[in-house]
């Protein structure tokens, strides 16, 4: 899960990485207040989840702040990339004197963190990575040892950067990797990092929390006004509903679904950890859909359980006034009990995703 950048920057600040002062505006009049608040030139930066918002337009630098309001208005009624904007991040414009860029990532191949930083930052970086990926200082951290601070400073030395404020952005490199591991993330980056007379901060910030673990992410659910039971759903032309815990498997199902000849009518993430009752809301929620002819239900449980899964299902069969066939993939953890439970009910399952897709499509065409 992508955070919203106001967040990150909440985040990173609590956890000692400077940033500029700034404030989370709705409307024109609120950034209007927020511009006269801070006193000074400001950037207008629309809190949307894509990438490349610089290039696209989403940041605006206002130096009269008699035009914050045309300014912000101008971007509250405008789409980045095909998003909305809702909401702005009102930040003091930095008197910037040099741009670094810091990221910490986990390299699946590598099995490790991996921390890449370069004396050159902003939005030209992934231009440098393709032509001049040398100049990008690359540092894989041993999961099972400590990420100690003369590590940090060494990455900050062979970056380049000046001899005075090699021990600052060693400490921030720390710090955000300290971001890294105590969020689940699975991608916490700076770019830019900047230095100013003030000092080094983050200009900018992302991270993005494993989906899931985001579940223990308490504080960035509660920041970014998540609902507790909100699923990740997108709806489909297809006919056959698709949901699994976890995107790569939901994405997976789909494929399956499109390798046998099926229609995906929707794709619906119900996340690591999902309890029985959520299992009953996802189900609902797909069946509510009227070109929904059949739902496969692609679980493979690791913190979600099994039984757990099959109990959702009953609740919902129970209560639905929809009779729509449902294609069960079950196993992992409680696989037993949870496929007790389904066979006690009369309902069949498939431990195979391969052959649970294949059922669902040739139910779906019967059903033409």
């Amino acid at each position: 899960m992508r955070i919203h950048e106001h967040t990150a920057k909440k985040i990173f600040q609590g956890e000692g990485i400077p940033v500029p002062p700034s404030q989370l505006v709705e409307t024109p009049q609120e950034a209007q207040k927020a511009a006269e608040n801070i006193g000074k030139p400001v950037a207008l930066k629309a809190q949307v989840l894509v990438g490349g918002r610089g290039k696209a337009g989403g940041i605006k630098l206002v130096d009269d702040l008699s035009q914050v309001y045309k300014t912000a208005e101008e971007l509250f009624g405008s789409k980045i990339k095909g998003e909305s904007v809702k909401k702005l991040l009102v930040e003091e414009k930095l008197d910037i004197k040099s741009e670094f860029y810091v990221s910490i990532s986990m390299d699946r191949s590598a099995r490790k963190p991996i921390v890449m930083a370069c004396l050159d930052g902003g939005m030209e970086i992934e231009e440098l990575a393709r032509e001049n990926p040398d100049k990008i200082v690359k540092h894989y951290v041993n999961p099972l040892e400590e990420f100690l601070p003369y590590q940090a400073r060494e990455i900050a030395r062979k970056m380049g950067v000046e001899n005075r404020i090699i021990s600052k952005v060693g400490s921030i490199i720390l710090d955000l990797f300290r971001v890294f591991k105590k969020y689940d993330a699975t991608t916490a980056e700076i770019n830019p990092l900047v230095l100013t007379d003030e000092g080094i901060m983050a200009a900018d910030a992302k991270l993005i929390i494993d989906d899931d673990a985001f579940y223990r992410q308490k504080k960035i659910a509660e920041i970014e006004n998540i609902p507790k039971d909100k699923f990740a759903y997108v709806k489909l032309p297809g006919n056959i509903a698709v949901i699994g815990n976890g995107a790569g498997l939901t994405l997976s199902g789909m494929d399956m679904l499109k390798l046998f000849g099926g229609e995906p009518a929707t794709f619906l993430d119900i996340g690591g950890g999902a309890s029985e009752e959520n299992i009953s809301k996802a189900i609902q929620l797909v069946i509510s859909n009227e070109n929904v002819k059949v739902v496969f239900l692609n679980v493979l449980g690791g913190i979600t359980r099994a039984d757990d899964v099959a109990r959702g299902v009953l609740n919902v069969l129970k209560a639905s006034e929809r009779d729509v066939p449902i294609v069960i993939r079950l196993t992992g953890t409680n696989e037993d009990e949870g496929q007790r439970i389904l066979a006690e009910a009369g309902l069949s399952f498939e431990t195979s995703m391969e052959e649970a897709a294949k059922k669902a499509v040739k139910i779906c065409n019967s059903m033409d």
